[in-house]
């Protein structure tokens, strides 16, 4: 398999606490993967190992065949890794056309400056077009990010996040808290934007899990139990006894998550 990210008996404790213990996974380039498992599981942690804001205790973690265990976020964004938050993340009082803007800057080459006005990079606005289009927000490039519906800000987060151009893009449960016609919008804007990108996502709805993926790891108390496709995954005893006995068919598993 051709690599886009892999970890190696990655570990990370907090104090005496132990949460990911030797997690050792690898998600090839193009790849659609999903990481599930009940609450607690370290679901989150392994994200944030994977980006940078948490440095593992032991263990490799590569990006393309490139050590980033320990480098900052914004060190592992500039070698293609991008990803959203559980928690929406754009700029409140800026319209919807200037937050992608300002996602686009650094990946054109614009660094922190006084010398350059905005209006005047002719390949930021075009670039921030493309991204508009993309996520099928064009109607409401000038409106102010926050009054925006909540569907439509976390369809310009993963906007934000894939207009860098980053060819591994981190999803952090991009459907939390959307009615089922927004999830379902949600799945197919996803799954256009990261054509021909690997995505690796945290999703605590199994019909999307089910629905998007094509590889799924299974994380409980800090280890992977389990890798394959949806429907081996699906069938899996160790699986199905993870989540306390029910099956990834009912509906008390969507609502396991961390």
């Amino acid at each position: 398999m051709n690599a886009a990210l892999e970890l190696s008996e990655v570990r990370k404790r907090f104090g005496q606490t132990e949460i990911i213990r030797g997690v050792t996974l690898t998600i090839g380039k193009g790849e659609r993967h999903a990481l599930i498992g009940p609450n607690g599981a370290g679901k989150s942690t392994t994200f944030n190992l994977i980006s940078g804001r948490f440095a593992p205790t032991s263990g490799a973690v590569k990006l393309n065949g490139r050590s980033i265990a320990g480098l900052r976020p914004f060190e592992i964004n500039r070698m293609g890794l991008s990803r959203s938050f559980q928690i929406t993340n754009i700029f409140h009082r800026l319209s919807v056309f200037e937050n992608l803007r300002c996602a686009v800057l650094w990946s054109l080459g614009y660094k922190y400056s006084f010398w350059h006005r905005l209006s005047a990079l002719r390949d930021a606005k075009e670039r921030a077009d493309e991204v508009l289009e993309l996520i099928g927000m064009q109607h409401r490039r000038n409106t102010q990010a926050g009054l925006l519906t909540y569907a439509e800000q976390r369809a310009l987060e993963i906007g934000i996040t894939i207009a860098g151009g980053a060819d591994v893009i981190l999803l952090d449960e991009p459907t939390a808290g959307m009615s089922r016609s927004e999830s379902d919008h949600a799945v197919e804007l996803i799954r256009k934007v990261t054509v021909g990108k690997t995505l690796v996502m945290v999703e605590h709805d199994m019909s999307v899990v089910f629905g998007l993926a094509d590889r799924i790891s299974v994380l409980v108390y800090g280890e992977v139990i389990a890798t394959d496709t949806p429907e081996a995954i699906r069938n899996n005893r160790r699986v199905k006894e993870a989540y306390l006995g029910t099956s990834l068919d009912e509906p008390a598993l969507a609502g396991a998550h961390e």
